[in-house]
């Protein structure tokens, strides 16, 4: 259960936040959390670079890139 099934148990049954989130088993911090995907995108965008230039590298790896060139 996630952030929708709340929204679900709220619009459905009038309950309250902290009801919902009890009954969905997920924190109200999760619940109320909204990504900054402005700050995120070039992080992204170079990461994506980075995955071009070096398909055989995982996930790690390009972590461990964008780590020393100090992008993250």
């Amino acid at each position: 259960m996630g952030r929708e099934d709340a929204k679900h148990l709220m619009a459905t049954f009038h309950a309250s936040v902290r009801r919902a989130c009890e009954l969905a088993q997920i924190p109200r911090s999760t619940y109320r959390f909204e990504r900054d995907t402005q700050r995120d995108e070039p992080l992204r965008v170079r990461l994506t670079e980075l995955a071009q230039e070096k398909p055989r590298y995982g996930y790690r790896c390009l972590a461990v890139l964008i780590r020393w060139e100090g992008t993250w």
